[in-house]
């Protein structure tokens, strides 16, 4: 009677193993990656460099798949429309024995959330830092931070990236803060809706700078006027802010620029490709006095919020947006239950949000309300070593 009861306990267990594992198998439905510093201020941080996880949408639960492929200071990523390809820049300031730091392409096994090397590049600049894809994909664009300059690059159909196919330094006149704006320091560049341009934010300059990008030739220009030679047009920030990242909305009509420095958002009008400023709000609440610089800005998929992530503060600031106007209301701020927040993510289905703490290295999700764009925590989720981007990858 005893044996056949354990016998009947342990079937039901199996069953209900196997049926927990069924449901967890059907609701996941991203891969994420996460890419880390490896080293940092020249030490090791623990990092392998790219590390993979099943992205559970109903529990908001991370399952590791453990490294994805071991490389140097993966610091971001981009994938590849065809989820067939994974870059990364490698945020060195030396690659090959030169002034440069690298660019890698992986093919992705999302079975496994394995990545296989390809091949790398340099990426024609010290402190490679953010790298996009041109609107065709057979183009990626990279800008390098230390360097101050923006380089493409040849994409092939399979999957390996080319040499530079163009390099532009950055040009125009130095922000005031000859500690950080020594120089100009390429953030974050992204080709325009229509691919005919290319929009580089440069934290030593208080720029967007907007270059003409030749999508045929993978190709970018500029024409240099006015007593200060700044690209043919550009977007002007205050002096001291320091542009970091920027996000756009939908329709293209109002770009949202995160000042680094001074831990703003300044919201700019689109018309005809002129930009003008027509709102600045701080993301610190008032009265902050310790160290800050913000990190990261984000638009909620449906468009009606914008987030930004605060390093010092460490939080998560929520702003509304007015859909008519384009101006940004407060909604809320929540810690990020981590230190030095960096890159975050919000889930393609717009309900979650995953922010990576670089110097707690651990990885928190916040579920999203979709009705208000306000954050609830719901914790850790992983624990990884200096994670600093996020990139979730529809199976």
């Amino acid at each position: 009677m005893i044996k056949t009861t354990l016998r009947n306990l342990g079937t039901i267990f199996l069953v209900a193993s196997f049926m927990t594992g069924l449901a967890f198998a059907k609701s996941v439905r991203y891969l994420v990656l996460v890419g880390t510093y490896t080293t940092m201020d020249g030490k090791d941080t623990g990092s392998k460099g790219i590390y993979a996880y099943r992205f559970n949408e109903s529990s908001g639960k991370l399952a590791p798949r453990g490294v994805a492929a071991e490389t140097a200071n993966p610091s971001f990523l981009a994938v590849a429309r065809n989820k067939k390809f994974v870059y990364a820049v490698n945020e060195l300031q030396n690659y090959g024995g030169g002034s440069s730091g690298g660019v890698t392409a992986f093919a992705l096994d999302r079975a496994s959330g394995k990545l296989r090397q390809l091949n790398e590049v340099a990426s024609r600049g010290a402190d490679p830092c953010y790298i996009s894809f041109d609107r065709t994909g057979k183009y990626a664009l990279v800008a390098n931070y230390t360097g101050g300059t923006v380089a493409v690059f040849p994409i092939s159909a399979n999957g390996h990236i080319g040499e530079a196919s163009s390099v532009q330094d950055d040009k125009g006149t130095l922000g005031p803060n000859k500690a950080r704006q020594e120089h100009s320091h390429a953030h974050w560049i992204e080709v325009s809706a229509h691919n005919r341009y290319a929009y580089v934010s440069d934290l030593g300059l208080d720029r967007v700078l907007i270059y003409k990008f030749d999508a045929a030739k993978g190709v970018l220009s500029s024409e240099a006027s006015g007593p200060d030679n700044t690209n043919f047009f550009s977007a002007k920030l205050e002096p001291g802010t320091g542009p970091r990242h920027v996000a756009f909305s939908s329709d293209g009509n109002f770009m949202y620029v995160l000042g680094e420095m001074d831990a703003t958002v300044t919201v700019f009008k689109n018309d005809n490709e002129t930009f003008q400023p027509i709102q600045k709000i701080p993301s610190l609440p008032e009265g902050f006095s310790g160290e800050n610089t913000a990190a990261e800005i984000v638009i909620h998929p449906s468009g009606k919020f914008l987030y930004t992530s605060n390093r010092g503060e460490d939080a998560i600031v929520v702003f509304a947006i007015d859909q008519a106007t384009g101006k940004l209301t407060f909604v809320q701020r929540i810690s990020t239950g981590g230190k030095e927040p960096r890159n975050f993510a919000i889930d393609p289905s717009g309900a979650r949000l995953l922010v990576a703490n670089q110097n707690s290295g651990n990885i928190v999700g916040f579920k999203i309300d979709s009705g208000t764009g306000k954050l609830e925590s719901e914790g850790e989720v992983a624990k990884v070593p200096a994670p600093v981007c996020i990139v979730f990858v529809p199976e």
